[in-house]
């Protein structure tokens, strides 16, 4: 059961009046600049991977609201004999990887941060079933909105333990300002274009978290 309480204070003006006027504008600029490159990406992903082209799930927001995650697909369906899903490496496929080290299945989530789903820069939305895991600190992450990108992406993405990505986390929560987020940004197309962190060391993907290892 979640021990989760948002006693969150705006850090600044910026997070209380500006922060959602940024998302909005910029996020609606980049979708329409952006909107030939997904549709290229949309029938390529079509061809290679099949339908649905875009992939949805449930993922926990601002104050852990539920609300439904788009990213291009990157994965196969393929299953085993038993009909259960085959492991992410098995059905990650090279275009699928080509789409995740350049970020370009990112990019539906600008549709989320104009809903107000999202921000462009904060913690980002993990999976549900991970709610029920998290300290009381690790709770606060949903403090703010989820981020296409944030602190933890542009210092090492799923390199990084877990651990370090909820502190990451929790350090942007107490930090909001505008200066953390267009550094983050300007890191985020740095990351990009050094394809930096797109797997762990021990999962094609990001590792499962199984709960915090701190103090083991």
């Amino acid at each position: 059961m979640s021990r989760y309480t948002n006693k969150h204070k705006p850090c600044g003006l910026y997070e209380k009046y500006f922060k959602r006027a940024f998302d909005v504008t910029l996020s609606t600029g980049a979708l329409i600049v952006l909107s030939p490159v997904m549709g290229i990406t949309a029938l390529l992903v079509r061809n290679k991977l099949g339908s649905p082209v875009i992939y949805t799930q449930e993922r926990p927001g601002l104050n852990e609201k539920i609300f439904r995650l788009y990213k291009f697909r990157t994965m196969t369906n393929e299953t085993d004999s038993n009909g259960e899903l085959l492991p992410d490496e098995d059905r990650l496929t090279d275009f699928g990887k080509m789409l995740r080290s350049t970020s370009l299945d990112e990019l539906p989530e600008l549709i989320n941060i104009i809903k107000g789903d999202m921000s462009i820069v904060g913690p980002r939305p993990l999976l549900v079933k991970y709610l029920d895991m998290y300290t009381e600190e690790q709770h606060h992450r949903h403090d703010v909105r989820p981020g296409l990108t944030g602190f933890a992406q542009v210092c090492g993405r799923n390199k990084i333990s877990w651990d370090k990505k909820f502190k990451l986390d929790i350090l942007y929560t107490n930090n909001v300002s505008f200066i953390n987020d267009l550094t983050t940004i300007i890191e985020t197309f740095k990351t990009i274009v050094k394809r930096e962190g797109i797997s762990s060391d021990t999962s094609a993907t990001m590792e499962e978290y199984k709960g915090t290892t701190e103090g083991v």
